[in-house]
C-alpha cells in the first residue's frame, strides 16, 4: 500500500546563483513547492563558507514560500534573532555545534521565543539515539543523507533507518532530508516516512517545473 500523505518538496539554492533563483521562483511556486530551503554556512562549522543574511532578506522579498532555514554554524544562538526577523519560519541548527544537551534546549527555547519553529539536524555519522530526549521540543528533525557543506553528493540511504526510530517515537515530527535527493532516492525517503524533501542539484540542473514535479508524485 503506498504512502498518499503530502510530500512537501523544497528546493535548496546551496551553490546557485541568487539572480538564478530570483528568476525560477516564480516556476518554483507554479510546479506546486510549498518551501524554500536556505543554507548559511560559516566556514567554521563546516568547510565552506555560502548564503548571508543580506542574501537571504533580498530573497524572501520575492516569494511567498515558508522559508525553510538551515544554518551550519558554530554558535547557532547568535544567528536566531536575525534569521526570524528576516523572515525564517523555520530555523534548523545543528546537534554537533552544541557543547552539550542544555545548550540544544536553549536554542530550541531561544527559536520558539522568537516565533519561528524549531529544527534540529544530525549530521550522518551521529547516532540517532542523540537526540531523541528533544523530540518533544522541535518541530521539524533534518536528518542529512550527504555530509553537510558541499552540494552534488550521493545519497546516504542507510541514514533513512533514523528516520524510521524518529517516526516511531514521534510520528506527528516533520522529518526532512537533505543531500542527493532525485526522483529515485526520493522514493525511498517517503517510504521511510520522510515529510519534507530538500533537493538542489536535481532540480536546478534540469527543468525546474518537471523535477518538482517529479518529486510531488513519489508517493503517488
Amino acid at each position: 500500500m503506498k504512502n498518499m500523505k503530502e510530500v512537501i518538496v523544497a528546493p535548496s539554492i546551496l551553490g546557485v546563483d541568487e539572480n538564478r533563483v530570483i528568476a525560477d521562483l516564480p516556476a518554483i511556486q507554479e510546479a506546486g513547492a510549498k518551501w524554500v530551503h536556505i543554507d548559511i554556512m560559516d566556514g567554521k562549522f563546516v568547510d565552506h563558507e555560502s548564503g548571508s543574511l543580506e542574501v537571504f532578506q533580498r530573497l524572501a522579498k520575492h516569494h511567498s514560500l515558508v522559508n525553510d532555514v538551515h544554518i551550519m554554524v558554530e554558535k547557532p544562538k547568535n544567528y536566531v534573532e536575525s534569521y526570524v526577523s528576516a523572515g525564517a519560519n523555520y530555523l534548523t541548527f545543528h546537534y554537533e555545534a552544541c557543547c552539550c544537551d542544555h545548550m540544544v534546549e536553549t536554542v530550541i527555547d531561544f527559536i520558539h521565543e522568537k516565533g519561528a519553529k524549531a529544527g534540529l539536524s544530525i549530521c550522518p555519522d551521529t547516532p540517532v539515539e542523540k537526540i531523541i530526549p528533544f523530540l518533544k521540543k522541535v518541530d521539524l528533525v533534518l536528518v542529512m543523507t550527504v555530509v553537510p557543506g558541499k552540494g552534488g553528493q550521493t545519497f546516504m540511504a542507510e541514514n533513512l533507518e533514523k528516520v524510521k526510530k524518529i517516526k516511531s517515537i514521534r510520528p506527528d515530527v516533520l522529518v526532512e532530508v537533505d543531500g542527493g535527493v532525485n526522483a529515485e532516492t526520493a522514493k525511498l525517503a517517503v517510504n521511510a516516512g520522510v515529510d519534507v524533501l530538500v533537493s538542489g542539484s536535481y532540480i536546478f540542473n534540469g527543468d525546474v517545473k518537471e523535477r518538482i514535479a517529479n518529486l510531488l508524485a513519489v508517493n503517488k
